[in-house]
């Protein structure tokens, strides 16, 4: 398995496994410090050029004992409702601390307010029932909006501007709360949107003019503009220049603060998920190598989105002269991670090496079946290798019953 891999999520570590991979007990998370701190170093200085803020949206990536890598860089964290709100006040002290939830708890908005810097609420409903309170705490107060402009393909569960979406509000909505309510507009500093997934800025571009088309008469009144997530910006071929050029509109145009709260471009590409082969079955024509890492519970976003994460070493099915169905341990038949190709049949103990787990893995995975939660390491620019969390039966236990 030790074979050159040239493809984005492996270059960290030059397409090879490290000797000190072959050490740690799988399955583990492995976060890779170095290319967190270029990812960091990429947004930090998007920030310089533009004048716009960058944050860390932690839905995507929680690992609160990497914070120090952006705090430098990023002007802060996003959250989606009060926990993640205040872990990003705690873990990066001074940044600000914007929060978007699709419908916010009354009994919770107190301490919300004590955490969040921003707050966007979803609804005309609940920017009437919570705006005032949030203001007298001296919050900037914003609204989501759908421009009604979809621009995915093949992830239609990751499109809030699907039709009937629950997600923002459209301008007929406004215009409707607004003729019931004509002090609502005085509640708004901002205006965000969050429309794209894994996408390139000529997305970003045509939602843009989207939403200036929509609520344009509604941006010059406003102080700041929040793009939202799902910009890959730190991706090799990501169209930089199109980013700067949308975000240079909206401040010339309508003399707004630009946010952008990306996820996946923090920690793209660095992370890894290692597994080692249990057993290999033979099904007909098909060769199945189970791993001691489970799709359904440790990588969920194979099955959810669906796709096939990257291996190092591995190929398309029939590209190499061996294919093999790669699955997890547990009694879902569904988990299933992918079919690979290789140059031989992977052995039982045999090391696999998964990349771009940094992303979605550790704040989203579950113990479904008992399944353990793998330990989370860290490994440095010079190929040290630190434990920032470990798990075991208690963890599984505690969250289903009284300790």
């Amino acid at each position: 398995m030790n074979l050159l891999d040239t493809r984005p999520p492996f270059a960290g570590i030059n397409g090879e496994i490290p000797p000190e991979f072959k050490t740690l007990s799988t399955p583990c998370y492995l976060m890779d410090e170095a290319v967190l701190q270029h990812n960091a170093e990429v947004l930090g200085a998007l920030q310089k050029r533009t004048g716009c803020k960058v944050l860390l949206a932690q839905k995507a990536f929680s690992n609160y004992d990497l914070y120090p890598i952006f705090a430098p860089h990023l002007a802060g964290t996003e959250a989606s409702g009060l926990f993640e709100a205040r872990l990003g006040a705690e873990e990066m002290p001074g940044g600000e601390v914007h929060v978007f939830c699709a419908a916010y708890r009354e009994d919770e908005m107190d301490e919300l307010l004590r955490y969040a810097d921003h707050i966007v609420f979803n609804s005309p409903r609940q920017l009437q029932k919570f705006a005032s309170k949030a203001k007298a705490a001296g919050k900037s107060v914003g609204l989501r909006i759908n421009p009604e402009c979809s621009t995915q393909e093949g992830h239609e569960i990751y499109d809030p501007c699907a039709p009937g979406s629950r997600l923002g509000t459209t301008r007929a909505q406004w215009d409707k709360a607004v003729q019931e309510d004509a002090h609502l507009p005085e509640l708004l500093d901002g205006l965000h949107f969050h429309t794209l997934c894994e996408q390139d800025a000529d997305a970003l571009e045509t939602t843009l003019n989207a939403v200036a088309s929509t609520f344009g008469d509604l941006l010059p009144k406003m102080q700041w503009l929040n793009f939202g997530g799902g910009h890959h910006i730190t991706r090799p071929d990501y169209d930089m220049e199109t980013l700067e050029r949308c975000i240079r509109r909206a401040q010339q145009d309508w003399n707004v603060t630009v946010y952008l709260e990306p996820g996946e471009a923090c920690a793209l590409n660095a992370g890894y998920l290692l597994s080692r082969v249990l057993d290999i079955v033979r099904n007909g024509e098909t060769t199945i190598a189970i791993l001691d890492a489970s799709a359904a519970c440790h990588m969920p976003d194979v099955i959810e989105m669906p796709y096939r994460p990257p291996l190092l070493g591995a190929g398309e099915p029939g590209e190499k002269p061996y294919t093999v169905r790669l699955a997890g341990p547990t009694c879902l038949a569904g988990d299933v991670i992918g079919d690979y190709s290789f140059d031989a049949v992977p052995a039982v103990g045999d090391l696999l090496v998964f990349g771009d787990m940094a992303i979605y893995t550790t704040c989203k995975n579950n113990t479904f079946n008992g399944m353990p939660l793998p330990g989370i390491y860290s490994r440095t620019a010079g190929g040290d290798i630190r434990k920032l969390a470990s798990f075991g039966y208690r963890d599984f236990k505690d969250r289903l019953g009284s300790p």
